[in-house]
């Protein structure tokens, strides 16, 4: 079946064949602080790797239809700050919470019960529990659309990692000690404890 996206009504649901198919998405937990000194931390699944060299994440906002701007990129835009915290599987309560559309002047931190502590290069808290967090500053904000459903893409460049040494293997982050979450369409996550590994091939 295919769906012809020039029509009107076709793009009324276009979010649901994105969201289901684009699966699974890492989750970007991202901590900002505003401009008034109120913590705010919201989670984001349109999240990748932009580049390495330099060291730079991708994290789009779906631009809400009662406002221009969610808070984490408010904030951002205000103090160019944030930590992108990575969502393990004993964190998905906390992030779910987080989720819940709290006033402007309320933080998430507080209000979803979420232990934080000081980070190391950015003035944003950082999720304690969180096993691998990456602390950033804002390079630049790319405006896809501005209508409702439009693409906001945030990209951070990385000034600064936290790894938690218990999920480190020789150097490495061990995918099955970081027990990461991915979101699938509606409200499915999936995990990465069933996984399995294929050598990439050389010709």
């Amino acid at each position: 079946m295919y769906f012809d996206l020039t029509d009107p009504l076709e793009q009324k649901s276009v979010y649901s064949k994105l969201v289901g198919g684009i699966t699974p998405r890492p989750i970007a937990w991202i901590s900002t602080v505003s401009e008034t000194g109120v913590d705010n931390i919201a989670p984001y699944s349109f999240f990748t790797v932009a580049s390495v060299n330099p060291p730079v994440l991708s994290v789009t906002q779906v631009n809400p239809s009662d406002k221009s701007n969610k808070d984490t990129l408010s904030n951002l835009l205000a103090t160019k700050q944030c930590v992108v915290n990575i969502v393990s599987h004993k964190l998905v309560e906390k992030m779910n919470q987080s989720c819940a559309n709290y006033p402007t002047n309320v933080s998430e931190f507080e209000a979803a019960g979420i232990t934080s502590e000081t980070s190391k290069y950015v003035q944003p808290l950082s999720v304690k529990a969180a096993k691998v967090r990456y602390e950033c500053t804002l390079r630049e904000v790319i405006s896809i659309s501005k209508e409702p459903s439009g693409g906001q893409m945030m990209l951070l460049d990385i000034v600064g990692i936290y790894i938690d040494e218990r999920v480190l293997t020789d150097g490495y982050i061990n995918p099955i000690a970081l027990n990461a979450v991915g979101k699938l369409g509606g409200d499915y996550f999936a995990t990465t404890q069933s996984i399995f590994e294929l050598n990439r091939p050389s010709i």
